[in-house]
């Protein structure tokens, strides 16, 4: 017998996101340490897959052919934010970062 999905979103898709966005805000010198720039980019890895976890759901819902724009949306924002996150925090040396980049993706 099929069992019906539980309507609500897993803990980890909630948490993740908030646990990143406090982690966002600690102080500048906790960032300049290892352990603040490891605990920085595991709050940013888990808030990117919970936003893809749920633009999955969503895709899930809407169907074909909605789901896999969703899909692409979501990924292609999220890839758009990091470019631009690089682009600020690199000063003016890194200008050619979105160019490099797209030239990547494109390869």
């Amino acid at each position: 017998m099929l069992q019906k999905p539980d309507p609500r979103p897993p803990l980890w898709s909630v948490v993740l996101p908030v646990a990143g966005l406090l982690l966002l805000l600690v102080p500048g010198t906790l960032t300049g340490h290892g352990l603040g720039i490891a605990l920085v980019s595991a709050g940013l890895v888990g808030a990117v897959l919970a936003a893809v976890h749920h633009a999955e759901v969503v895709a899930h819902r809407t169907g074909e052919p909605f789901g896999t724009l969703v899909l692409a949306l979501a990924v292609t924002v999220i890839e758009v934010a990091l470019i631009i996150s690089m682009m600020i925090s690199g000063g003016p040396e890194a200008n050619a970062v979105a160019r490099d980049t797209v030239y990547a993706a494109v390869m």
